[in-house]
């Protein structure tokens, strides 16, 4: 696949399974007040159950992944895909198992707060998708 942006650096924390890449297009504490992130999933890779304080739009730029709300099936997402994700509304993404999945994270109302980590996603739950 060819990249629109920079992949960046190993997303090293523990909200993460499997091997992602972010770079910071518009950092947190831009003038801008609307931090932006390059996510890169490779295949099978997804981040833990996670709220925003302010909100997150997801902008699809590559390859295949899923996006779920608590309490929906999971939704099957591609390049030119847009999701708006409500403050404090609990969910998830990452890869399909068999393709690397590329967004753009848009944090929204900043001064609201963070992201709030929660649980990780099984393998169980991700395996029946």
């Amino acid at each position: 696949m060819s990249a629109i942006f920079k992949k960046g650096e190993v997303i090293t924390n523990d909200y993460f399974t499997g091997t992602a890449y972010l770079e910071m297009l518009v950092p947190e504490g831009a003038e801008y007040n609307c931090p932006i992130g390059n996510v890169t999933f490779e295949p099978g890779a997804r981040n833990n159950w996670h709220t925003h304080d302010g909100g997150q739009i997801l902008l699809v730029t590559s390859g295949e992944g899923y996006y779920q709300e608590e309490g929906k099936p999971a939704q099957k997402l591609q390049t030119g895909d847009v999701v708006t994700i409500p403050a404090d509304l609990k969910h998830w993404h990452g890869a399909t198992k068999d393709s690397e999945f590329v967004h753009l994270a848009i944090t929204t109302n900043p001064q609201k707060g963070g992201t709030n980590w929660l649980e990780p996603v099984s393998d169980a739950h991700y395996n029946a998708l």
